[in-house]
């Protein structure tokens, strides 16, 4: 039997990460829901085809029957940010449309929309992967051996990459 392998995520400096995800609200309302999950499935094909925009990782995960979301990993808040705002990008024209279908009254709460985003600094984040591919923070920054960032979690939260 071989050892088991153990490693943790090589990130230096700040993590940026957006928690975003949708919930259905009533299941049969599947014309209101269904396009706010394509257009989620859009937005991370157009963000895949241009790595120039920022998003270094995704992982698409589900909560409940009803609650599908998805963490990503960003090279950083402004690069975010200048995605979340660009008149090119498919993200402009979906919220441009959420908006405006929001003032003429026809969003009746069929499907539910959230997004949280944290900049976590260098020294608030550790991670450990066992027999595991990269995943997570390690797909976005690539992963190391454990031992490179200490064999304890006290040790990995008091590593600092070099200036």
């Amino acid at each position: 039997m071989s050892e088991a392998t153990r490693t943790t995520a090589d990130a230096r400096g700040d993590v940026v990460v957006l928690l975003i995800g949708m919930r259905v609200n009533r299941f049969w309302a599947v014309h209101q829901w269904a396009p706010v999950m394509l257009a989620m499935f859009r937005m991370l094909a157009e963000l895949k085809k241009d790595p120039g925009r920022g998003l270094l990782s995704r992982v698409m995960l589900t909560a409940s029957p009803r609650t599908y979301y998805v963490v990503q990993y960003w090279e950083s808040k402004e690069k975010l940010y200048a995605y979340a705002s660009a008149p090119d990008a498919f993200h402009h024209r979906v919220w441009a449309r959420l908006n405006r279908m929001e003032r003429e009254g026809k969003v009746r709460g069929h499907v539910g929309i959230w997004h949280e985003t944290y900049v976590v600094p260098e020294g608030s984040y550790e991670a450990v992967y066992g027999d595991m591919p990269a995943f997570g923070l390690a797909a976005a920054h690539g992963q190391v051996p454990l031992e490179r960032r200490g064999r304890y979690a006290k040790d990995r939260f008091s590593y600092r990459s070099a200036p």
